[in-house]
């Protein structure tokens, strides 16, 4: 996943549970790719049209402020040791603004920074599908991961490549954040790569064609006593898509009841939550959403569609946002049963509003209430059976599901309803 490092400020979330390899990855910080997870931990995502320049001036930029700005502005260049740059300046008076609303969420983005939000949100790009990450010290950049049938993978590209160039760009010349720039570009155009690889006496060369890349949000599994595992990572643009595949695949495998798993998930787009939603529950509200004028946007499932398996979730206090919606609408509908503990508390939704000149801001606009009215803001949702996580395996070792006590936990309650039904 060619993505670059963010460095700004993400809510402070609980210590993760030490859980499996593609977990640790999750959480490594300074690949961009992986520090959504703190990302999305914070918001649910919406995109309204941009305010644009018609907007009549407001009160606040009076001829007062605006020319206290213009004095600072001289006493900046006249007295500052150092050269100043006039865009990072107005850039820095944007992100004030916001700060002043005291929300942790609002932030302000520049067009680099709403293009990889955009990434974030949607979890599809465009690029060759592998996961990088640099060295802070070296500045060497090595290939974390290469993602089952991307262009990377076809190319020939492996886990634990050193990228050496980019075109003719020295990987160790800049940051990562701007080395991917180069990497990402338009689908079906190719990118030149020099590779450095254990064991091999010169550079390697490598062509890879940019494609639409979607990333991995959706891991399933088939447990014992036919019970089928599902974990979501996050929730992204392709997440339903590949639920749906999931679903399918352990069904063809004979799945009589399922394990959804959204520990350490931190949410992502309200839709990707919905559509899963939509595919589990019966007709009725899965959440709604209400802003300061009291305006809401109801969002229903139909039943079209609906899944008839003994359902169990599993929950911790790093899941928030998206997951919280699925944890409070399964507990709601009294569709299935919650085991973990409490979950983050994140009650309120982001709006991504672009701007004309490609910036972006991002705003709480509303809160978001579960099917019975409930806003779990600061709050959290408990589950039904509360279970401290611990790993009974090798903790060194690859994670494992059975050895897992939330997961045994949750294949206990399942097999219970399963011989019920029998």
């Amino acid at each position: 996943m060619d993505f670059e490092e963010w460095n700004s400020e993400q809510e402070k979330m609980p210590e993760p549970n030490r859980r499996d390899g593609r977990f640790a990855k999750g959480v490594a910080a300074g690949v961009f790719g992986t520090l959504i997870t703190g990302f999305a931990a914070v918001m649910i995502f919406t995109t309204v049209a941009g305010a644009g320049s018609s907007v009549k001036r407001p009160s606040l930029l009076n001829d007062k402020v605006v020319g206290k700005i213009a004095e600072l502005v001289e006493l900046i260049n006249y007295y500052f040791y150092d050269e100043t740059d006039e865009e990072e300046m107005a850039n820095g008076l944007y992100a004030g603004l916001l700060a002043s609303l005291d929300d942790r969420y609002t932030e302000y983005y520049t067009a680099q920074q709403h293009e990889d939000l955009q990434i974030a949100a949607t979890q599809n790009y465009y690029g060759i599908g592998a996961q990088l990450k640099q060295e802070p010290d070296s500045m060497i950049v090595t290939i974390d991961h290469v993602y089952e049938g991307s262009p990377a993978e076809e190319a020939g590209l492996k886990d634990k490549d050193i990228l050496v160039k980019v075109e003719e760009i020295e990987s160790i010349s800049m940051e990562l954040s701007e080395l991917v720039t180069h990497i990402r570009g338009e689908e079906g155009t190719t990118v030149h790569l020099q590779i450095m690889r254990e064991g091999e006496p010169d550079y390697l060369e490598f062509d890879v064609m940019r494609a639409n890349i979607d990333l991995p949000t959706v891991d399933h599994k088939m447990l014992d006593g036919n019970i089928g595992y599902i974990r979501i990572l996050e929730f992204g643009a392709p997440t339903i898509r590949q639920f749906e595949e999931a679903v399918e695949d352990l069904e063809t495998q004979g799945m009589q009841a399922m394990l959804l798993d959204v520990r350490d998930n931190p949410g992502g787009m309200i839709t990707a939550v919905n559509g899963i939603l939509d595919a589990m529950l019966p007709e009725g509200t899965m959440v709604y959403t209400q802003d300061k004028y009291g305006k809401r946007q109801v969002y229903s499932s139909d039943e079209e569609n609906q899944m008839d398996y003994p359902t169990v979730v599993l929950i911790n206090g790093n899941s928030a946002s998206a997951s919280e919606i699925l944890a409070g609408a399964v507990r709601d509908f009294e569709y299935g049963t919650l085991i973990g503990t409490k979950t983050f508390g994140k009650g309120v939704v982001q709006s991504i509003i672009p701007l004309e000149d490609g910036d972006a801001i991002k705003l709480t606009t509303a809160k978001y209430f579960t099917p019975k009215g409930e806003n779990i803001h600061g709050t959290g949702i408990a589950p039904d059976m509360e279970l401290e996580f611990e790993y009974l395996g090798d903790p060194e070792g690859e994670y494992d599901e059975m050895q897992d006590n939330q997961v045994l936990k949750g294949i206990e309650v399942l097999k219970k309803e399963i011989s019920t039904q029998e």
